[in-house]
């Protein structure tokens, strides 16, 4: 486990492979505030991590988690392999694209959010998204438009989604990612489910989409000498995670397609692309 501490020493360097889950680079706590704010281990985290930033020499925790950001992004660009799922996907890239924008309204960060925070953004500088719009109402449990959850006409029934099918020759990283005993692989939900398509840039491979839906749910990009990969949900064997459920027993699903991905970045290191002869 590797803490903000350990990034911005830059020890992430000693690490091949680096895996986000449920982060939340804006510095809003997850955007838990409206269900938890009197909840004690909201209160506590929130404490700890403003004690973080204090401690690391910034006086938000949203200029904490931005520098956090960009020293994963040099990681990236260094040659180093990026796999993040469900809310460190989208809150990672709407940091990036808010550098030196306050986007934290007062009860994040004790301060207004600054005006017309909206048209500041700068998609340039993000790995997969553009365009996006922020969702302004801290009431709301959601970062941005990125994010399908609330908006999706899904029933868990009709939950699935399609790898697509590479070439082992000429693509090898994505044939890798999508390795796995199925094409069709179960949904899942999470505070990022899956990532509307308009909002992705064109040079993003989506290695995995429900298409009736418009979303795409793993999404692949190159970055410098590095590379980076994004899962969309929380648990692919916990339809709906909440709050406080138990975590999931990982033995009783051995043959899980979604795990399997998740498997397969692990591994993702060991395959070099090898140089075409010409």
């Amino acid at each position: 486990i590797v803490f903000d501490k350990e990034v911005l020493n830059g020890e992430i360097k000693n690490y091949d492979w680096l895996h986000l889950h449920h982060e939340d680079f804006t510095g809003q706590y997850g955007r838990f505030y409206a269900a938890f704010r009197n909840a004690p281990w909201y209160i506590q985290q929130k404490k700890e991590a403003e004690a973080d930033a204090h401690q690391a020499g910034y006086s938000k925790v949203s200029q904490h988690k931005l520098a956090v950001a960009k020293k994963i992004k040099e990681y990236t660009v260094g040659g180093g392999f990026l796999f993040a799922m469900c809310s460190a996907t989208d809150s990672y890239d709407i940091a990036l694209a808010a550098e030196g924008v306050d986007i934290c309204e007062p009860m994040f960060d004790g301060d207004p959010a600054e005006p017309n925070y909206q048209n500041k953004l700068q998609y340039s500088k993000t790995f997969a998204f553009k365009d996006f719009q922020l969702i302004q109402n801290p009431l709301v449990y959601e970062f941005s438009d990125i994010d399908v959850t609330q908006s999706r006409k899904v029933k868990a029934e009709n939950d699935f989604f399609t790898l697509f099918d590479f070439s082992a020759k000429w693509d090898v990283v994505p044939t890798m990612l999508c390795q796995n005993h199925t094409r069709v692989v179960k949904g899942f939900m999470g505070q990022t489910t899956a990532f509307k398509k308009s909002l992705i840039k064109s040079d993003v491979l989506i290695m995995g989409e429900l298409k009736s839906a418009g979303e795409a749910r793993y999404v692949h990009g190159e970055l410098g000498k590095g590379t980076w990969t994004f899962y969309g949900g929380h648990d692919p064997e916990d339809y709906q995670h909440r709050v406080g459920d138990p975590k999931t027993e990982l033995e009783l699903y051995p043959n899980s397609p979604g795990y399997r991905l998740i498997l397969n970045n692990i591994l993702f290191p060991a395959a070099r692309k090898k140089k075409q002869k010409t």
